[in-house]
């Protein structure tokens, strides 16, 4: 694809017409394929990462002006994250254009990183070429969705946190999370992780990193304890301690597998 192509595909992907095209280029230009790391999308990536920041730190304080800066940092802290942006990247079919060496596989194998690094990128790219409100719209566009529903479900998807805090409220001890294999080559590893909880064995999940696969792991024992469901539109639902028997969860522990103490 010629740099002409590359660039009129991109400004259709992200909806903003470069002044400065060149800095499309740089945006999608992995050090793979650069001359020198200067001249790869790292240092784009450095300022969109930022810009992302104060954008979603921004729309959070005018949007809830009631919530304290600890929930706001829960709410951020899920928005700007690696995986929100290697998602937004996919579905944007930015990961497609990103410029890869050879020695770097097909784009099907692209490592979440490299995903999340070719959207803040862009965004630094966008904040260079128009400034802070082209940015900002941009960002809003992608991912105002992202925040109603973060707020909505309350936890932020900290399924470890939540399974933690409702164990403790019973007595019952913290669970751990041991990474039972891991496949994949050494820059694109993919890890499963289980759940224990008082020497019984729960579920596993695998994930493209070990703290995605123990979130994983951690809302499917949520279930499996009763702790959580889903909504008709695949929204995770907890239910209030309140509402839950302990002796129920208690004996629904004692039920599991037990781990095999040479395991």
């Amino acid at each position: 694809m010629s740099d002409h192509d590359l660039i009129n595909l991109t400004q259709q992907r992200v909806d903003h017409v470069f002044t400065d095209p060149s800095l499309v280029l740089r945006a999608l230009r992995h050090s793979s394929q650069a001359d020198t790391r200067l001249n790869s999308n790292e240092r784009l990536e450095f300022l969109g990462d930022s810009v992302l920041g104060l954008v979603i730190c921004e729309h959070l304080y005018h949007a809830y002006p009631d919530f304290l800066e600890g929930e706001l940092t829960k709410i951020k802290s899920n928005i700007v994250s690696r995986k929100t942006c290697a998602d937004l990247a996919v579905e944007l079919r930015l990961v497609d254009l990103l410029q890869l060496g050879k020695g770097m596989g097909s784009r099907e194998e692209v490592p979440l990183s490299l995903a999340a690094a070719v959207f803040e990128s862009l965004i630094g790219a966008i904040y260079l070429d128009a400034g802070l409100g082209a940015a900002r719209r941009f960002i809003l566009r992608h991912v105002g969705g992202l925040i109603e529903s973060a707020e909505r479900l309350g936890h932020q998807e900290n399924f470890k946190s939540v399974l933690q805090q409702a164990l403790q409220k019973f007595g019952i001890d913290n669970p751990i999370y041991p990474v039972l294999a891991e496949d994949g080559p050494d820059h694109d590893k993919c890890f499963q992780v289980g759940v224990q909880i008082g020497g019984r064995r729960f579920a596993s999940c695998w994930g493209k990193s070990k703290k995605q696969a123990e979130q994983d792991a951690a809302l499917e024992t949520l279930k499996e304890l009763g702790m959580a469901t889903s909504s008709d539109n695949d929204e995770v639902v907890l239910l209030e301690l309140s509402e839950l028997d302990p002796e129920q969860v208690a004996s629904c522990i004692e039920a599991r597998e037990l781990v095999d103490p040479a395991s």
